[in-house]
C-alpha cells in the first residue's frame, strides 16, 4: 500500500489551492502511485511528489507531465500555472540589492564587474586597438557590442576616454563629450570642428597634453549606424567621418577611435572612402557566444551575487538560444526576470518559464506593462513607442532616441506612462532625451511589430511632421518655415485621421500651416475678385490700382516687421550665448536688437546687460596670449604671445582700449613680460634671449644673453634689478642698465617655472618643475626656505605686505604660504584642472588664479574663500594680472585674447553663500547684504562703476536679513540666533554694535516704522515690538502671537502693520497702541503661503506676494472693508519678494523662477507686466528700488546681489559708454545678414 502524502502546509494559499488541486486530479485518475505516474509522465517520482507537495511552485513542464499523466486538461492548466507564476511575481518582495543581471540594457563601465563570458573577446579587441587606432566593431544588434565596448573596453582602459553615441547631431555629441574632458564649452568646441573637423586632433592633443607621452585618448563611438539612421545632414555626416579619421591617423595623433556599427550597416560606412581605409584590417566581429561563455555569462553574475543558478536552467538556455544570433539581451531580461522569481538564493527553470523564456519574457514584460495601463495611457504608450523607432530603409527598423520634449514630457499623463515604462527597462530615459532600451523589443514584441506594420507610410509622415515642426521651433517660429503645397496637404490628411498622434507643438505648427495657407488663399481669392472687378470697371482701374500698391506697401511693411522681430529674437539668443565670452559684443547687439524691434524679448535683453560687467576683450595676436602686464601707471598693458610677438596696449580707459603697437624681435614663443619701475619693458621665451624695451619709443634697447633654456618668468625688483627664470634650472639676476648679468641662483633640480620680487626687492620667490616654492634672499643671493608642493609649480606671487607667498600647481590647487611662518597656512581649492598663474591684488585683499579649467577665480585672501568664476575664456588661462592703480585684473589665455576685467564690478554683490536680503541705504549711496555666510556686506555705490566694499559685519551664526532705519543712521540685522541687533552705521565703514533683542526662536526679518522709533521683529515664535528710541537697550511693547507670520511693514502713517502668513492669509494690524496690536482685517485670496507685502506709498494700495505663483493687489483705503483689486500673473514659481517704487507707479518682484519681474500699476485692477529682469543662476530672494527709483537691487541663492537700470534710453547710454570696440561691418553681417551696417551707438 503507497505511502500516505503529506498534509498540504504552505504561506501561500494560491499555491496551496494550486497543489491541492494537483492531488484531487491523481485522486480522480483512481490514486495511481507516483511511481506509477512517472512511466508515463517520464519524471522521477520525487519530483512529481515535489510538485503537488505546495511548498514551491512546480516547473511548467512537470506541471503539464503531471497533468497528462492523470488525464486532465492540459491548456486549462497552462493557464492556471501561468496565473500562478504572475500572482507569484507581483506579490514577489521588493529586493533592496542590485539585480546580477542589466535586462534589455547594455552594460556600462560601471557593470564590468556583471559582465562575464565575453574575456577572449575583449582581448581581441584590446590587441586590435593597440595595433590600430581605428578599430570597428561590427555585430547584429542583439550580439552584445554595446557591452563589449562599455564594460570590457572603456571600463578596462587606463587612459582617459570618451564615450558617446552620434544621435542626429553627431558633431555636437563629440562636442559636448570632449568639453566636459577638458573642462572648456561646448559651444567653443563645437564652433572649432564646425571650422575644421581636423581640429578634433588638436582638441585631443590639448586634452592629454598633461598625460605622460604615449598616453592616448580612447574615443569610443556606440551604435555608430546612428549617423547614417538618425543624422540627415549629409555635409554634418562627412565632416564627423572625416574628424574621426584625421584624428586617429594624423602624424602627431594621440587618438585611438573605436566605432561600434550594426553588422546591416556595413555598406553604408562603404560609401566612405575615409572609412574603407581606416577600417581595413581593423574591424572586430561580434557573433554568438560559445556554450562555455554562455554558461559563464549566465552564472557567474549570480554567483558573485550569492545566488545559484539550477543546472537544469543553465541547460535550457543554452538549448534556447542553440543556433540563434542576437539573443543576448533576451537571454539578460529573461535572467533578470528569473532572479526577481527567484527562490531563495536560486534561480529555478520553474521562475525561467514562468518569466516567458528568451522568446516571450520581453514580450510578456511589455505586455504586462501595457495592460497594466489604463485607455488613456494605452494610447500615450503607442504613440510614445512609435515616435522611439526609425522606419528601415531596406534595414530592419531601429531604436531612436529622441529629446523628451517631441513627447510631451512635461504633460502629467505622458510623464506617468514614461516613468512606468522606464521602472520596466523597456525605455532608458537620459537627462533630456528617451529611446528604447534595446532593439530586441521592436522585433520580439508582437504588439509593437503590429502598430510599426499597421501605417508604415503615416508614420513616415508623421515623422516629416515632427522634423518639420523642430525646424520651425528653431526658427523662432518663422512663417518661411511652415509646411506649404503637397507636404501640408499628406500632413493634414494623415492628422485628419490620427489627431490623437500628435503632440500640442506638432498641432500648433500643423494649425499655423493650415492658417498660412487659409491666408494665403484668401488673399488669391482677393486677387481673382480685383481682377474680374479690373476688367468689367476699367473706369476705376486708377483707383483700384493705388489701392493695390497701398496694399502692397503695407503688406511690405508688415512682412518687415515680422522679419524685424525673427531676426531680433535670433540676436538676443546670439547675444545671451556671447555674454560670458564677449561681452562688450553680446551688449552692442542687444542694444540693436531692440532698436531692430522693441519687443519684450529685446527690451529685457538691454535691461539684463546693466546688471553685469562688461569686460574689454583684446584680440589681436594670432597664437595663444602666454603673459600681460600693465606699467606702473596702469596706462601701458603688455601682452606676450606664442605668435612670437609682443602687443602694446593703452589702458587708461580699461572700457575702452587701443592697441598702440606691435613689439617683433624675438624668434620665437614669447612666455614673459614685465615693466620696470622706470617703464622699461623686459620680455623672455623659447629663444632664450631677454630683450629691454623703450615702449615710447617702440624700440628694442638691447638683449641680455646667457640662458641656456627657455625663459619662463621675469620680474623687476623696486630698484630696477631684473630677475629671469629658465628651464636651465637657474635664476638670474641683471642689471638692465649696463646690461650685464649680477649673478645666478641655483637650488631648483628642474625647470624654474614662476618668479616674483617682493615690494620691499628684499625677497626672490620662484617655482619649479621640481614641485617645490623656493625663497630667496636678494641681497645676500642665497636660499632662506623651500616649501614642497604635491605637483609642478607653473605660478608663484608674494603679497604687497611681503608676508604671504601664494602659488599655482599642477595638482589643481592654488596655495598659500606663510613667509614668516615657514610653512602652508592654506590650500584654495576649486579648479578642476592644471593652475597655472596667481597674482596678489594691489592692497592684498584678493588673489586671483587661472588654469586649464578655462576659468579664473577669485578669492578671498583673509577669509580663504571663493569669490567669484569668471568664466570669459574659451581656451586655458595662461596669466593673471592686477594693475597698480587696483582697477582691473587681467587675464590672457589661449584663445588667444586678453581681458581686462573691472574689478570692483567683479567683486560687487559677491558672498559665499547664499544672499537673503539687499537694501538700500535712505541717500542711495549704500547697499547692504546680507547672507548665509554669517556676513552682512555694506558697499559704496555712489559710483556705480566702481563700486568698493566699506565694511563686513562678521557674526557666528546666519544673518536672515539687514535692513536701515528711516534716517539711515541704524542698521538692524536679524539672526538664526534668536536675535536682530541694531548696529550705528553713521560710519558706514565702522559700523558699531548698539542693543539687540531676543526671540525665542531665529528671527526672520526686521521692520522699522516711519519715523524710525518702533521696530517690528518676525520670529518663529512671534512679532514683537520694540521701542528703539534707545538703540542701546531696546524695549519691548506689544506681541502679535499665535500666527504663522512671515514679514511684516508698516503703512507709510505708521498706523497700520501689515503680515504676511503661512495660513495664506494677510493681516492687518492696528498699532496706534503699539503695546496692544488688534487685528481688524484679513486679506484671503492666495491659495498658499503669503511671502512678503509692500504699500503703496500713499498707503491705499498693498500688494502681497505668495507660493502660489501670483502677485495681489489690495484697495485698503478702509481697511474695514478692503477689496481685490488685481492679480499679477507671469512668475512660474514662488514669488518671495514684492516692493514699489517710489511714486507707486511700478512694482517689482522676485521669485524663485530666478527672475524679477516689472509691473505697470498705475492702473492697479489693471496691471500689466512691463519687463522681465534674468540673470540670477539661483532664487531670487530679495527686490528693492532705489530711492530715485531709477535702479533696482535684487539678491540672489546664486550667492550675489545685483544692480539693474529700469529704463532703455539709460540701459543704452550704458552699452555706449563701456562697451568697446563698435561692431564691426562683419560682425554686423555675421548677425544682421541683409541689413545695412548701422552700428547701436553712433
Amino acid at each position: 500500500m503507497p505511502r500516505p502524502e503529506r498534509p498540504l502546509e504552505s504561506a501561500d494559499e494560491v499555491l496551496l489551492r494550486f497543489a491541492a488541486d494537483l492531488r484531487n486530479l491523481r485522486d480522480k485518475a483512481g490514486s495511481p502511485t507516483y511511481r506509477e505516474l512517472s512511466k508515463v509522465a517520464h519524471y522521477s517520482p520525487s519530483v512529481l511528489s515535489e510538485a503537488a507537495n505546495g511548498r514551491t511552485r512546480p516547473s511548467l513542464a512537470v506541471t503539464l507531465a503531471y497533468v497528462d499523466a492523470c488525464g486532465g486538461d492540459r491548456d486549462e492548466w497552462e493557464q492556471r500555472w501561468h496565473a500562478l507564476a504572475d500572482r507569484q511575481a507581483t506579490t514577489a518582495r521588493v529586493d533592496d540589492e542590485v539585480p546580477p543581471y542589466v535586462g534589455l540594457a547594455a552594460f556600462q563601465p560601471a557593470d564590468a564587474d556583471r559582465f562575464f563570458g565575453r574575456e577572449k573577446l575583449v582581448n581581441a579587441l584590446r590587441a586590435r586597438v593597440r595595433q590600430r587606432r581605428f578599430a570597428g566593431v561590427f555585430g547584429a544588434s542583439g550580439s552584445g557590442k554595446s557591452s563589449l565596448l562599455r564594460a570590457g573596453l572603456v571600463a578596462g582602459t587606463t587612459t582617459p576616454s570618451v564615450l558617446f553615441t552620434p544621435g542626429p547631431n553627431p558633431m555636437e555629441e563629440c562636442a559636448v563629450r570632449l568639453a566636459a574632458l577638458t573642462g572648456g564649452t561646448a559651444g567653443s568646441v563645437r564652433a572649432e570642428l564646425d571650422a575644421d573637423p581636423h581640429n578634433l586632433h588638436l582638441l585631443v592633443r590639448q586634452a592629454v597634453a598633461s598625460e605622460p607621452d604615449g598616453t592616448d585618448l580612447l574615443l569610443v563611438i556606440d551604435q555608430f549606424e546612428e549617423t547614417f539612421t538618425l543624422c540627415t545632414d549629409r555635409e554634418q555626416r562627412s565632416r564627423f567621418i572625416a574628424a574621426l579619421v584625421h584624428a586617429a591617423n594624423a602624424d602627431t595623433s594621440r587618438t585611438r577611435v573605436v566605432i561600434g556599427v550594426r553588422a546591416d550597416f556595413y555598406g553604408h560606412c562603404a560609401q566612405y572612402p575615409q572609412l574603407v581605409e581606416a577600417l581595413d584590417d581593423a574591424q572586430v566581429l561580434v557573433g554568438p557566444m560559445s556554450a562555455d561563455e554562455l554558461r559563464e555569462a549566465i552564472t557567474a553574475p549570480a554567483a558573485r551575487a550569492g545566488c545559484m543558478v539550477e543546472t537544469a536552467l543553465v541547460s535550457k538556455l543554452i538549448a534556447d538560444t542553440a543556433g540563434e544570433g542576437a539573443v543576448l539581451p533576451l537571454v539578460s531580461h529573461a535572467l533578470l526576470e528569473t532572479w526577481r522569481r527567484r527562490s531563495g538564493a536560486r534561480l529555478t527553470l520553474g521562475g525561467y518559464e514562468a518569466a516567458g523564456g528568451i522568446h516571450h519574457a520581453i514580450a510578456r514584460t511589455a505586455e504586462d506593462v501595457y495592460n497594466g495601463l489604463d485607455e488613456d495611457q494605452r494610447d500615450t504608450a503607442r504613440r510614445i513607442f512609435l515616435r522611439l523607432v526609425a522606419l528601415g530603409e531596406g534595414t530592419e527598423d531601429t531604436k531612436r532616441r529622441v529629446r523628451q520634449r517631441e513627447l510631451d514630457a512635461d504633460n502629467p499623463d505622458t510623464r506617468a506612462v514614461l516613468d512606468r515604462l522606464a521602472d520596466a527597462r523597456l525605455l532608458t530615459l537620459h537627462s533630456e532625451s528617451v529611446d528604447i532600451a534595446h532593439e530586441a523589443l521592436i522585433r520580439f514584441w508582437p504588439r509593437l511589430r503590429d502598430w510599426l506594420s499597421d501605417d508604415r507610410e503615416g508614420l513616415r509622415i508623421h515623422r516629416q511632421l515632427t522634423e518639420a515642426t523642430d525646424a520651425w521651433e528653431s526658427a523662432e517660429h518663422d512663417p518661411g518655415a511652415l509646411l506649404r503645397g503637397t507636404r501640408l496637404a499628406s500632413a493634414s490628411d494623415w492628422a485628419a485621421a490620427h489627431g490623437e498622434m500628435l503632440t500640442k507643438r506638432e498641432r500648433d505648427f500643423l494649425q499655423a500651416s493650415q492658417q498660412a495657407l487659409a491666408v494665403e488663399q484668401a488673399t488669391a481669392r482677393r486677387r481673382t475678385r480685383r481682377l474680374r472687378q479690373l476688367v468689367a470697371l476699367l473706369a476705376v482701374l486708377l483707383m483700384l490700382a493705388s489701392a493695390a500698391t497701398v496694399y502692397a506697401i503695407q503688406s511690405q511693411r508688415d512682412a518687415t516687421a515680422q522679419r524685424d522681430i525673427a531676426l531680433a529674437r535670433k540676436v538676443v539668443n546670439d547675444a545671451m550665448a556671447l555674454e560670458a565670452t564677449n561681452p562688450a559684443l553680446a551688449s552692442q547687439l542687444s542694444l540693436a536688437a531692440y532698436q531692430l524691434s522693441a519687443i519684450p524679448e529685446t527690451r529685457d535683453r538691454l535691461l539684463a546687460t546693466t546688471s553685469t560687467p562688461i569686460a574689454s576683450r583684446l584680440a589681436g595676436h594670432t597664437a595663444e596670449v602666454l603673459a600681460s602686464a600693465a606699467d606702473a601707471n596702469s596706462r601701458v598693458l603688455a601682452t606676450a604671445s606664442s605668435d612670437k610677438t609682443v602687443r602694446l596696449w593703452d589702458i587708461s580707459n580699461p572700457q575702452n582700449v587701443t592697441e598702440l603697437g606691435t613689439l617683433t624681435g624675438h624668434t620665437d614663443v614669447v612666455n614673459a613680460v614685465a615693466f620696470g619701475p622706470d617703464g622699461t619693458l623686459a620680455t623672455a621665451g623659447n629663444d632664450k634671449s631677454v630683450r629691454l624695451w623703450d615702449v615710447r619709443e617702440r624700440r628694442e634697447l638691447g638683449v641680455l644673453n646667457g640662458h641656456t633654456g627657455t625663459i619662463n618668468a621675469v620680474a623687476f625688483g623696486p630698484d630696477g634689478t631684473l630677475a629671469t627664470a629658465s628651464n636651465d634650472r637657474t635664476i638670474r639676476l641683471w642689471d638692465v642698465r649696463e646690461h650685464r648679468q649680477i649673478a645666478s641662483l641655483a637650488g631648483h633640480t628642474g625647470g624654474v617655472r614662476a618668479l616674483a620680487v617682493s615690494p620691499d626687492g628684499a625677497t626672490i620667490v620662484s617655482g619649479g618643475n621640481d614641485k617645490t616654492v623656493r625663497l630667496w634672499d636678494a641681497r645676500e643671493r642665497r636660499e632662506t626656505a623651500t616649501f614642497s608642493a604635491p605637483g609642478a609649480i607653473n605660478g608663484v606671487a608674494i603679497s604687497p605686505d611681503g608676508s604671504t607667498v601664494a602659488s599655482a600647481s599642477s595638482d589643481k590647487s592654488a596655495r598659500l604660504w606663510g613667509v614668516g611662518e615657514r610653512r602652508e597656512v592654506a590650500v584654495l581649492n576649486g579648479h578642476t584642472d592644471i593652475v597655472n598663474t596667481v597674482a596678489f591684488s594691489t592692497d592684498g585683499r584678493y588673489l586671483a588664479s587661472g588654469g586649464n579649467d578655462y576659468t579664473v577665480r577669485l578669492w578671498d585672501v583673509p577669509d580663504r574663500r571663493e569669490v567669484t568664476i569668471l568664466n570669459g575664456h574659451t581656451n586655458l588661462v595662461r596669466s593673471v594680472s592686477f594693475t597698480r592703480d587696483g582697477r582691473s585684473l587681467v587675464t590672457s589665455s589661449a584663445d588667444k585674447t586678453t581681458r581686462v576685467e573691472n574689478l570692483a564690478q567683479v567683486v560687487f554683490g559677491k558672498h559665499a553663500d547664499s544672499l537673503r536680503s539687499a537694501v538700500f541705504s535712505p541717500d542711495g549711496r549704500t547697499l547692504a547684504t546680507a547672507a548665509n555666510d554669517q556676513t552682512v556686506r555694506l558697499w559704496d555705490i555712489s559710483d556705480s562703476g566702481r563700486p568698493r566694499e566699506l565694511a563686513v559685519i562678521k557674526q557666528q551664526t546666519t544673518v536672515w536679513s539687514g535692513l536701515f532705519s528711516p534716517d539711515g543712521q541704524l542698521l538692524a540685522t536679524s539672526h538664526d540666533d534668536q536675535t536682530a541687533r541694531l548696529w550705528d552705521v553713521r560710519d558706514m565703514a565702522h559700523p558699531r554694535p548698539l542693543g539687540q533683542i531676543r526671540h525665542t526662536e531665529a528671527v526672520w526679518s526686521t521692520r522699522f516704522s516711519p519715523d524710525g522709533r518702533i521696530l517690528a521683529s518676525v520670529g518663529g515664535d512671534a512679532v514683537r515690538l520694540w521701542d528703539i528710541s534707545n538703540p542701546d537697550s531696546p524695549r519691548p511693547l506689544g506681541a502679535i502671537e499665535g500666527k504663522p507670520i512671515t514679514s511684516v511693514r508698516f503703512s507709510p502713517d505708521g498706523r497700520i502693520l501689515a503680515t504676511a502668513s503661512a495660513d495664506n492669509t494677510t493681516g492687518l494690524w492696528d498699532v496706534s497702541d503699539p503695546a496692544r496690536p488688534r487685528e481688524v482685517n484679513a486679506l484671503r485670496g492666495h491659495t498658499s503661503r503669503v511671502t512678503q507685502v509692500a504699500f503703496r506709498p500713499d498707503g491705499r494700495v498693498l500688494a502681497t506676494a505668495s507660493w502660489d505663483h501670483d502677485v495681489r493687489l489690495w484697495d485698503i483705503s478702509d481697511v474695514a472693508h478692503p477689496k481685490e483689486l488685481g492679480v499679477l500673473k507671469g512668475h512660474t514659481e514662488t514669488v518671495t519678494s514684492v516692493a514699489f517704487n517710489p511714486d507707486g507707479t511700478t512694482l517689482v518682484s522676485g521669485s524663485h523662477d530666478r527672475t524679477a519681474r516689472l509691473w505697470d500699476v498705475r492702473d492697479p485692477g489693471s496691471p500689466r507686466e512691463a519687463a522681465t529682469l534674468a540673470g540670477h543662476a539661483g532664487v531670487v530672494i530679495s527686490v528693492v528700488f532705489s530711492p530715485d527709483g531709477r535702479t533696482v537691487a535684487t539678491g540672489s541663492h546664486d550667492r550675489t546681489a545685483r544692480l539693474w537700470q529700469i529704463d532703455v534710453d539709460r540701459a543704452a547710454q550704458r552699452v555706449c559708454a563701456l562697451a568697446h570696440p563698435a561692431v564691426g561691418q562683419g560682425e554686423w553681417q555675421t548677425y544682421f545678414p541683409g541689413l545695412d551696417y548701422q552700428p547701436p551707438c553712433r
